[in-house]
């Protein structure tokens, strides 16, 4: 009999040592209370505590949470209502304070969380907060974090999660958006026109310089191949002249030239005609010039008058001597001047004709 009751003894002291051991998994923490004070708190591992007098008070997540908390009705500086719910972030670092700090944790976060969010806004206009939320944040994190000091909670980072402003506000909003897309559009119109009509006048720019520097190369080109082509008649007169100087014309040649230079110049088309003084005695040696080359024969002419000319019919003709030669200026009327010269083995009757002179 006293072995079964040493028996039932054992096994009730084994199922009490089993029912005492406590396995603390990781990031969580038991808070242990000893005849109903604090005793200690135990990490993550295995624990045993005494039985009938110490006992588990919270098993606590030592994990970053995240709470949703519903949208609160604000009222910003311009008097607007708004409704803005806000995400926290926030993990337990002291398991002690986070039990006897504050009956309930959680609803006392989700209304500090409000009540802040309310002070915010309330000194800021609408359109501060619509543009503000990273400084809405930041003011949150800092009141919250500091708070929740006491109560074991480390408050790690505060989000404005939606802004739902009045229908009313939201319409002008739209509005709003519209003319500004608007004139943004405007303005990229211009932009694009304005860079088009750079580009084009670049174009034209460029190609009025590229036309005036190919006209430039075209003139630079036609002046050297005139001054070329002066050049080369200049030297060819030049060779012309010392070809003559060296081949020592006679004078009889001299005469011919003269000769043939006087007919060239009574072609009749010459309105004015300068003769030299001594014409007479010109024409005398070129025509002992002519009869000694055996290009005709010389009769000296006599110097009366010709009976076919009629001098006093036409008052325009005279003579001016001056300068060295004579000027005869004769109407438009044509004179025929007949000549006969008369030489030994024939005669031959020349006509010619005075240039018509005005």
């Amino acid at each position: 009999m006293s072995q079964i009751i040493g028996i039932v003894i054992l096994i009730i002291v084994l199922a009490l040592l089993v029912s005492n051991v406590r396995i603390v998994p990781q990031a969580h923490a038991n808070v242990i209370e000893r005849l109903g004070r604090y005793k200690a708190t135990w990490d993550a591992g295995l624990h045993l505590k005494v039985p009938f007098i110490e006992r588990v008070v919270k098993n606590i997540s030592l994990k970053e949470q995240v709470f949703d908390f519903p949208p609160q009705p604000v009222i910003t500086k311009d008097n607007v209502t708004m409704q803005i719910d806000s995400v926290v972030f926030c993990k337990v670092f002291d398991p002690q304070l986070y039990t006897y700090g504050v009956e309930n944790p959680l609803a006392g976060l989700q209304n500090l969380s409000a009540t802040t969010l309310r002070s915010i806004i309330g000194e800021m206009e609408l359109d501060a907060t619509l543009t503000s939320r990273e400084q809405i944040n930041a003011k949150m994190q800092a009141v919250l974090d500091e708070a929740t000091d006491a109560w074991g909670i480390k408050v790690t980072r505060v989000e404005i999660k939606n802004i739902q402003p009045p229908r009313e506000i939201e319409e002008v909003m739209t509005k709003q958006m519209r003319a500004e897309r608007e004139r943004r559009q405007t303005v990229l119109e211009a932009q694009a026109h304005q860079e088009a009509v750079v580009s084009r006048a670049e174009g034209d720019k460029k190609a009025k310089i590229l036309a005036a520097e190919a006209e430039k190369e075209a003139q630079i080109a036609l002046a050297e191949g005139r001054a070329k082509s002066i050049e080369l008649v200049y030297e060819a007169e030049a060779a012309g002249v010392k070809m003559l100087n060296e081949s020592k014309v006679s004078e009889g040649v001299l005469k011919l030239k003269g000769l043939e230079a006087l007919k060239d110049v009574a072609d009749g088309r010459a309105t004015k005609i300068f003769m030299p003084s001594d014409i007479s005695s010109t024409i005398a040696n070129l025509g002992l010039a002519g009869e000694a080359l055996g290009i005709g024969d010389y009769t000296p002419v006599d110097k009366a008058p010709n009976p076919n000319v009629d001098t006093t019919a036409d008052p325009c003709i005279h003579s001016d001597t001056g300068k060295g030669g004579i000027e005869a200026s004769v109407t438009t009327r044509s004179i025929n001047h007949e000549v006969t010269t008369k030489s030994a083995s024939e005669a031959a009757k020349t006509d010619i004709r005075s240039p018509r002179l005005k």
